[in-house]
């Protein structure tokens, strides 16, 4: 079989099609583990905050990964954590900051 300069091209960008779309699935479940390990910590810190320990402790965390479920975005997230912490002296930006540092933790420890 003979290969024109054609179909090489058209070769080649169906390959970098293919593969444009594995980075991209790649990357997508990649944030979406980090985005979980994420809620998980997050759990743990407000556990913490609630003088959970334990099992109950990581029992908490993952109601924490489910509630982000509910909806697309954090904001059920951080509903369900500030209704938590209510009573106590964390605010919503607290826990908001929290999200944030612990996002930039887990992403880092994956690139490294």
């Amino acid at each position: 079989m003979i290969l024109s300069k054609e179909d090489l091209t058209m070769n080649t960008f169906e390959d970098r099609g293919d593969a444009l779309e594995a980075k991209a699935a790649y990357d997508q479940e990649l944030q979406f583990k980090n985005i979980v390990r994420r809620n998980y910590r997050l759990g743990l810190w407000v556990a913490s905050i609630l003088g959970i320990e334990g099992p109950e402790a990581e029992e908490y965390a993952h109601s924490v990964i489910k509630s982000d479920f509910e909806e697309p975005g954090e904001e059920d997230v951080i509903r369900k954590v500030t209704a938590d912490l209510e009573g106590t002296d964390t605010t919503e930006a607290a826990v908001r900051t929290k999200m944030e540092t612990l996002l930039a933790e887990v992403t880092q420890e994956n690139q490294s």
